[in-house]
């Protein structure tokens, strides 16, 4: 239960709340934090803040404090990866990576935590990278004082199918690039696909360990696949022969080497020739030529997935399509932009 004192009397008490100060510009914060003893020279600060009565709180049974609350709600949310401290400001606790890797959002489980009254959680994207200590969210119980009922309801349905946020930490892949086309095979021009991938495979901490071109020839890009499966390669990208012209066979060449499960299409541009296809556990990973004019595509959205030992299908492809809508902008802030949001 609240009750209310006016302020000359409230000299002596402790507050049981944050009291948050805001200077436009400068500073927004707590100038009071919960705990603290009123003193007859914090009247006039408190005054400026707006403050003509403080709160005190006697609580029922049933009833709990925001702070309380707060960490009843982080330690729910919080799965394998996420760090806090049980030190709420403002009645708000924050979440951080506690490692490199992937934030995993249970999208579902989150739009229902918060239909529950009186609480909140907020959160990056799912399927975001990030670093250690960065934050990923942050949730609270938005009046000061509230029943029981609504957090333990909200824990229950963060815990019920595991932990509303994750992070999966991103493996160092032994990844061999197979460059296909006849043009490139037979030098006619250079190819430009092999150091772009390198590129990116490098910032996610992976490394090329094998290198082929072919040529537009099914069976000769089976035996390079085979050949990389050899060679110890965990992952493999194979580019170009993505596309619809009678020579491109990459596709032909990728079942040809025993893939059975081939997913060819996605819902993302550019990349909607992007291709995903399983030799067992094995992933293969086929990249259209639009990613050798775009910084951005499909396969960027997907990749970091894949290191983080997900299993990509259909249904994961065609969720892209929602924000998968590249603005294509002049000066690219991916991934600090909405390309690929929505999945």
């Amino acid at each position: 239960m609240l009750k209310t004192i006016p302020l000359e009397l409230a000299i002596g008490n402790t507050l049981s709340h944050d009291i948050t100060e805001i200077r436009p510009g400068e500073f927004k914060g707590p100038a009071f934090r919960k705990g603290h003893t009123i003193c007859e020279e914090e009247i006039c600060h408190l005054q400026r803040l707006g403050k003509n009565r403080l709160y005190v709180i006697d609580l029922e049974k049933d009833e709990i404090h925001e702070n309380e609350a707060a960490a009843i709600l982080a330690k729910a949310i919080a799965g394998k990866g996420i760090v806090w401290e049980d030190d709420p400001r403002e009645g708000k606790i924050s979440l951080f990576a506690g490692s490199d890797g992937l934030l995993v959002v249970d999208t579902v489980a989150l739009a229902a935590f918060n239909m529950v009254d009186e609480v909140m959680c907020a959160t990056l994207h799912n399927h975001t990278h990030v670093k250690k200590g960065e934050l990923v969210g942050a949730t609270r119980a938005i009046p000061l004082v509230m029943k029981r009922g609504p957090i333990e309801r909200a824990a229950a349905i963060a815990r019920q199918t595991g932990f509303l946020l994750s992070i999966r930490p991103i493996w160092k892949a032994r990844v061999g690039l197979v460059i296909t086309g006849n043009e490139v095979y037979n030098g006619l021009i250079e190819d430009r696909f092999a150091p772009i991938l390198t590129e990116k495979l490098r910032a996610l901490g992976s490394e090329v360990v094998a290198l082929n071109f072919a040529p537009d020839d099914a069976e000769a890009i089976s035996r390079v696949i085979r050949s990389h499966l050899d060679q110890g390669c965990d992952l493999l990208l194979l580019s170009g022969g993505m596309s619809v012209d009678p020579d491109d066979v990459t596709r032909h060449g990728i079942r040809l080497a025993g893939a059975e499960e081939v997913h060819y299409g996605a819902a993302a541009l550019p990349g909607a020739m992007f291709l995903v296809a399983y030799l067992g556990e094995f992933p293969l990973l086929g990249v259209p030529a639009c990613g050798l004019y775009h910084r951005v595509t499909a396969l960027d959205l997907i990749l970091p997935r894949v290191l983080a030992g997900e299993k990509i299908g259909k249904k994961e492809l065609a969720l892209l399509g929602h924000g998968g809508l590249c603005r294509d902008c002049p000066e690219c802030t991916y991934p600090r932009c909405a390309f690929g949001r929505g999945a």
